[in-house]
Formats: C-alpha cells, structure tokens, sequence
C-alpha cells in the first residue's frame, strides 16, 4: 500500500469538528476523525462529543471514568487523519535553534531527536501509528509533505508545479481558499521553495533575509544625513527619528491585520485570491519557505511609497522633519522583516524574543485570527486581537 503523509491542522480548526457530522478529537498532537464511531462507542455518543475538538488523553486514562482498553486506542489509530501541534511540541520548536525540522509535523530526524530530548516526543506520530494504521510510515515520519498525496486529500494546490498559475485557475471559492492556504505544508526540493513562476522569473520571487538591511540600510542612512542637515538640533532629529521609527509598530500590525489577514473582505474571485496569495497566503502556506518570508524590496517599495507621501502631508511644513520621520519608520520595517525571519528560523537568546517566537508560531499553527504583532504584542492588546497563549505545563523528562 503506498504510503502517504498526513496533514497539518490549526487547533482553531480541529475546536469546530464537536458535532454529530463531524466530530474530531485529540491526543498530544494527533488528530482522529471519530465520527463513525460515535453509534459504537459503548458509553454513547454523547460522551464522545461532550469531548469534540479537545484532547481526550486524560479522559481515557481516568480509572474513575473508565480507563480504555489498548483496542480503544487501536479504534483511533484507525482514524488518525492528521496533526496538530501540542503546546509541547510548539515550545519545543520555540527553543530550537531549527524550528523548521519540528514544524510542520510531522518532524525530520533532527527534529524527533530533539523532542524526545526534551520530552514531547509522546506529543508527535510514532512507529505504533505506522503499525496500526498503515498510513505513515517510518520513512514518512521524517519526510516533507508529500505532494501527491496532499493534492488527493485536500484538492488544493500541487506543491511541485508552478502555484501562481494553479491559483489563478483554480476556480477556488474563498471560503475553501482560506481554509486550506492557513494549513501549513512543508517542501524541501530543490532549494526548500516551491515553484511559483516556474520560468525565468522564479529567482524574482525569492530573497534571502540578509538581502533587506543590505538593500535598505544604505538609503536609511542616506535620508536620515540629509534630514539631519536641515533640522537645527540633533535632539529634534532624534525625536523625530524616532517618532518614525515608534509609528512603525503601528504600520506593521495595520498591514498584517488591514492587508495580510483582510479575509472577511476578501473578493470572492480569482484576482482576489491570487493578490492574498501573493502578499501573504504562499507565508501561511509555506511558513517555513527562508526565501519566502521577507518582502521583496520591489514589492516594499511600492507599500512603502504611500507613506512617504503621508509623511510629507502630516509634517508638511518642513521636508527634513518629514524625511525623518520617514526614515526611522524604514528602519523599524528593517528590523521587523528580519525579526521575523529569526522567529520563524533562528534562535534568539533573550526572554523577550523567545516570547515573540512562541506568540508569531500560534499564529501559524493556531490562529491565524490574532496575534497579528510580530515585533510587538502592544496593538493586538490596544485592539482586542491579543493571542492568549496557553500557561506551560510542565513536560516529562523521557
């Protein structure tokens, strides 16, 4: 029987399957479609479903309730449709220094290896799911999403063709769109990017991460040494440098929540689709793509031509001032692009960017509705769209 990986699912999503028609559960981060089931299950469906889109582990292993028998986990593994990430596994990935080999499950070597170091490994698939479902295999453990498979399960996109043109064709409704481009996948061929373009423009859809301080940290300082020459004091300059480069928190969550994330007000045709998938979606897609995360400088300038001109009519009276402003924004977008890159890729070793790394990762993997504050969490709590993050439970020693 050929073998196939299972996909990845947000806990948002898996929280909706609780009724009669589609009912879901969890153990650690393993999802089962137990819908069937629920006319067989000795204790009544009821039971089942007072449990729907939650993680049954303690439930089952309750000796006051009824501690299940080794074929009641058999009747699971024969449902186990896919994965979710346990706070375990996404704490884990949080401290790694290669979150990419943990997530999307399941993990590489690599990254089996360092759950079971730290004790979440019960949290992610094992050999026992291989023997009883015959669906995942060892090998499969350890390898990216498998193409093929993905595109028969969930008929969204083909993940070694080009996905720009699959997109554009693909007469996907919205909802469905959004349901699927939030469900993380994860390539590795060729140089660990999908195809978009498929011709002689892929390269132009790629950038690696160092490529945006090299690219604007030049024209920053260019500005910020003529605006300086025109404000008679450097204590206005840096008030106002700083003022920018403040507002820049601001202009960041407003695109992601405003642009990135404008879901509800999507347009419900190809050109909408194809423009969110562009911007944002191949992200939420492909989260761990390293040259698809940072914005393209062609694409940053013409985002960021629209506050030059804001700059200019807020603070009309002086072109220095304006500039400024102006510039210490760029440098707050400087910092925040490869912020991001560093929580998705790297391991940055001070408290306040390990909390970043784990708010920006439930974004991901468990709600893609908030949390849309990457180098800062103050507007998600200004506006009511604050991630709450699960308090850590304390994780067996293996």
């Amino acid at each position: 029987m050929p073998t196939r990986t299972l996909p990845n699912y947000l806990t948002k999503e898996v929280a909706t399957h609780k009724t009669s028609t589609s009912c879901w559960v969890t153990i650690g981060s393993k999802v089962y479609d137990v819908t069937e089931f629920l006319d067989a299950h000795p204790g009544g469906g009821d039971l089942i479903l007072e449990y729907g889109g939650k993680d049954v582990s303690a439930i089952m292993q309750n000796e006051i309730s009824h501690t299940h028998s080794e074929s009641a986990y058999d009747v699971l593994d024969d449902n186990l449709i896919g994965f979710v990430a346990a706070d375990p596994v996404l704490k884990t990935a949080v401290d790694s220094d290669r979150p990419q080999d943990i997530l999307p499950l399941p993990p590489n070597k690599h990254g089996a290896q360092e759950l079971r170091m730290n004790g979440a490994a019960e949290h992610v698939p094992t050999e026992k799911a291989y023997e009883t479902t015959k669906t995942v295999s060892e090998e499969d453990l350890y390898r990216e999403t498998d193409a093929a498979e993905d595109y028969r399960r969930h008929g969204f996109l083909k993940l070694d063709e080009p996905l720009l043109m699959q997109i554009w064709n693909s007469g996907f409704s919205k909802d469905f769109y959004l349901k699927e481009v939030h469900r993380p996948r994860q390539y590795k061929g060729g140089d660990g990017s999908a195809p978009l373009f498929g011709n002689f423009l892929e390269p132009l859809s790629k950038t690696a991460w160092w490529v945006i301080p090299i690219f604007w940290l030049p024209w920053v300082s260019y500005g910020s040494w003529l605006a300086y020459g025109g404000i008679p004091s450097i204590f206005q300059f840096v008030a106002y440098w700083l003022t920018g480069f403040g507002l820049w928190s601001l202009v960041e969550y407003g695109l992601h929540r405003g642009l990135f994330h404008v879901d509800k007000y999507l347009p419900d045709n190809r050109v909408g689709i194809t423009v969110h998938f562009l911007l944002h979606g191949i992200h939420h897609y492909l989260p761990m793509d390293r040259y698809r995360l940072v914005m393209p400088p062609t694409l940053f300038v013409v985002l960021a031509a629209p506050f030059w001109k804001l700059a200019h009519t807020v603070f009309y009276w002086d072109w220095y001032v304006a500039t400024a402003v102006f510039c210490g924004g760029i440098f707050g977008y400087v910092c925040y692009d490869c912020t991001h890159y560093f929580l998705h890729h790297k391991k940055i070793p001070t408290a306040y960017h390990r909390a970043l790394r784990s708010y920006h990762i439930a974004h991901h993997w468990n709600d893609t509705e908030n949390g849309f504050g990457v180098t800062s969490r103050f507007w998600d709590r200004v506006f009511g769209t604050e991630l709450v993050m699960p308090v850590p439970k304390p994780i067996k020693a293996s």
